[in-house]
């Protein structure tokens, strides 16, 4: 395998601060590798004093076979592996090895074993994040032709329904269900590219793609749409009264940087709590505030010991006990939140939100930067 710089010149430096050392003329390490069809090797990767000339492997050199008094071996192990070895040698002395030289070259040997094997596990990751960024490719790429077949499919019901058809509106549904799947696999092509991977600031995974770097201003009102859509299908498939915003605040049409487009993935991820945990019966909404938006139900109240761990990452409350999740939703909505300037809390019961609310249940709001400060930081 090849070595990184930084490992190669970790090696030099080692290697180089037995220069003032009068008993030391020469210093070599070597790495275990591994060959197609051979044994394992033990090859050069440093010396000193440096040469032009590359050394051969150990194997190779019949003059090393050879016992000497002038050398010595100090294995590079990690456990009961072998990865290399430091070759010391000595030319110019014929007085026995200090104890206090022998036990300097133990501790760099040491240093160097623990240095190679984080190399050899930085290379086997590497690797791994090669196989998987070239398996994530092809995947999109296959992705595309049965989305884009989708889309196909709809337009061709949508044609042969009529625009007075009931169920036109289903079909929307899919058609803008398939665009934000397409969305996605975008977001997940530019993912899985080296450059755009190796600049992301955020070191918290995201709930769902982000917005793509070409994607134009966006306002909280175009986010929310598709998903009042979606919600309002799942309560009508589920049997279950659904309450969208009964009002627009100007707030949620005004435009609002790229960043923000993480709004959709928090309140997406709330719906979902909500229609997967509260009660079959309860009643689920969306509610628009002057200063805030809350997804909101009136089934039983979150107890008051877990209403502030079911931000903690991979907790997961009594009533999600029986149903498959990773209990992080709730830790990476309030992350991005705060991500934006903004915040998400539970409040219970919804009606301390507005009268309006249902006077049980639970109310989680999201508060968003005002305009005044988006403005500001323009």
């Amino acid at each position: 395998m090849g070595f990184s710089a930084r490992f190669l010149n970790l090696v030099q430096k080692q290697l180089s601060s037995f220069e003032a050392e009068a008993e030391i003329d020469y210093l070599v390490v070597y790495v275990a590798q591994a060959r197609d069809g051979a044994p394992p090797g033990l090859e050069a990767v440093g010396q000193w004093p440096t040469h032009s000339k590359s050394l051969p492997p150990v194997e190779s050199d019949l003059e090393l076979r050879a016992p000497s008094s002038h050398r010595r071996w100090y294995p590079l192990q990690e456990g009961s592996i072998l990865l290399g070895v430091l070759r010391v040698e000595r030319f110019r002395s014929d007085q026995a090895w200090s104890e206090t030289l022998d036990k300097r070259l133990q501790a760099t040997a040491f240093v160097l074993a623990q240095c190679l094997g984080l190399e050899l596990e930085r290379g086997r990751l590497f690797e791994e994040l090669s196989q998987q960024r070239e398996q994530i490719t092809l995947m999109v790429h296959q992705l595309r032709n049965p989305l884009a077949a989708l889309r196909t499919y709809a337009q061709l019901l949508m044609r042969k329904l009529g625009p007075d058809s009931n169920h036109i509106g289903l079909v929307e549904g899919l058609l803008s269900e398939q665009a934000q799947l397409d969305k996605y696999i975008s977001a997940l092509d530019q993912l899985s590219q080296p450059k755009l991977a190796s600049q992301m600031e955020s070191l918290s995974p995201l709930l769902l793609p982000p917005i793509l770097p070409q994607s134009p201003s966006i306002s909280v009102r175009s986010l929310l749409g598709p998903l009042i859509d979606r919600a309002e299908a799942t309560a009508n498939l589920q049997g279950r009264r659904w309450q969208g915003p009964l009002k627009w605040p100007d707030w949620t049409v005004d435009l609002r940087p790229e960043g923000d487009g993480v709004v959709a993935e928090i309140v997406a991820n709330l719906l979902e709590n909500a229609f997967n945990y509260s009660s079959p019966t309860s009643s689920i909404g969306l509610y628009l505030g002057e200063d805030c938006l809350c997804v909101w139900d009136d089934s039983h109240s979150i107890s008051k010991d877990e209403r502030e761990r079911i931000f903690d990452r991979g907790f997961r409350g009594n009533s999600s006990t029986d149903r498959t999740g990773s209990g992080l939703g709730l830790a990476l909505g309030r992350e991005l939140a705060e991500k934006i300037g903004g915040s998400l809390q539970l409040l219970i019961p919804p009606n301390c939100v507005d009268p309006i609310l249902p006077s049980q249940g639970n109310a989680f709001v999201l508060k968003l930067p005002v305009k005044a400060q988006l403005e500001e930081e323009e």
